[in-house]
């Protein structure tokens, strides 16, 4: 099952973490830590192996990938031993990494990146191609009355004037060019009442937002203890201090507020009320690739004694979030081989701010993937 994944911001630090863990995986020289789908529980056979993925992508940037993945090397992202023993396979990549298009419309700029998909499917005689945004935060859009209707978009696309953002005019190229499409960022994507209908009516799966690597990660286990416990949660902020280019992106407020909104959901949907309290997101460059979280809750127990819990969370965002584009791009490819169609709802386990009507405790939201896979096939010895 070669399976394709083509990343928008092929030249990031999570998309080059992510070819090169897989690529180390590959050849015998890195464990699979971190990828959840090689859990003993999730192990199945309908699903392509890390080894059968093949990586191509658009960005903006013009570093190659084995510069960048020195680079990581140096900041102590990556192993640099790792980094020199997969260079030449990291060119090949490079190969397939191509610029974003540019063109006078939106749909000239859509049908730009189709082609490049198409290209990079037949070029590799893959069984189909899953397109992983893994770029910048963007804002929320405005509305727009085209948003709502298929047809009304594919006619302003046409016009001179923008009406999708990038990360809804990426997954719009993707859905038709019969692509599968993943959001790993808090951006639109294909979050549209158009681009739902697009999804529908060419028979694809999509999925998103906005990954779950860190502070709401420990969110979505804590939360449902309090809901558990009957504990009333009075207050709960946390402040986020993040360097590399996605801190450097949110300083842009309206890029933050998205983010900041998207990690807060997990409290309202998981303890059934808002407590007091925001998320902070602030960007401290010397921090690189690594964030540091700070969460201070405070909570009411019986005869309402007043008590409270803190926690400090310090990770590598690319170590953390490549593992996970790896399994996205694996769970999506079997879902639109198995036939599945629309939002996959069941990849809530992997998201701050998923779609659809789902559980946000981390507890459930294993038990749905679970059950996802062995719905997929029977399980297997993995890859």
């Amino acid at each position: 099952m070669r399976t394709g994944v083509w990343l928008l911001g092929a030249r990031g630090s999570v998309a080059v973490t992510s070819v090169l863990g897989a690529l180390a995986v590959r050849a015998g020289l890195a464990e699979p830590t971190g990828c959840v789908l090689e859990t003993p529980g999730l192990r199945s056979d309908a699903l392509p192996g890390i080894g059968e993925l093949v990586f191509g992508g658009h960005d903006i940037s013009s570093i190659p990938l084995e510069k960048k993945a020195a680079a990581l090397a140096e900041a102590g992202i990556v192993p640099a031993p790792l980094a020199a023993a997969v260079r030449d396979a990291l060119s090949e990549v490079e190969r397939d990494v191509r610029p974003l298009p540019a063109g006078d419309t939106q749909a000239e700029v859509a049908d730009a990146i189709g082609a490049d998909l198409h290209r990079f499917r037949r070029r590799h005689r893959l069984e189909r191609v899953v397109v992983i945004n893994v770029s910048s935060t963007e804002p929320a859009p405005p509305p727009h009355p085209a948003h709502a209707d298929l047809d009304a978009l594919r006619a302003a696309l046409d016009g001179p004037e923008p009406v999708l953002p990038p990360s809804a005019l990426a997954a719009y190229a993707a859905l038709s060019a019969g692509c599968p499409y993943v959001d790993f960022t808090p951006s639109t994507g294909a979050r549209l009442p158009a681009l739902e209908t697009l999804a529908e009516r060419e028979g694809l799966p999509y999925g998103g937002h906005d990954g779950k690597t860190g502070e709401t990660l420990v969110k979505s286990v804590l939360a449902p203890m309090f809901a558990l416990r009957n504990l009333k949660v009075r207050t709960w902020s946390g402040t986020n201090l993040l360097g590399g280019g996605d801190g450097a992106n949110l300083a842009d407020p309206a890029a933050n507020a998205a983010k900041s909104a998207s990690k807060q959901r997990v409290l309202g949907e998981t303890l059934g009320y808002v407590p007091q309290g925001d998320t902070r997101i602030d960007f401290v460059e010397d921090l690189d690739d690594f964030k540091t979280a700070w969460d201070l809750i405070s909570f009411e127990g019986f005869l309402g004694t007043r008590m409270r819990m803190e926690f400090t969370w310090h990770g590598c965002d690319s170590a953390l979030a490549a593992p996970l584009i790896l399994d996205l791009a694996r769970l999506t490819a079997a879902a639109h081989r198995a036939g599945r169609t629309g939002p996959l709802t069941e990849l809530a386990f992997f998201f701050k701010d998923p779609l659809g009507k789902v559980p946000h405790g981390l507890a459930e939201q294993w038990q749905a993937l679970r059950a996802a896979v062995d719905a997929l096939g029977s399980p297997g010895e993995g890859r």
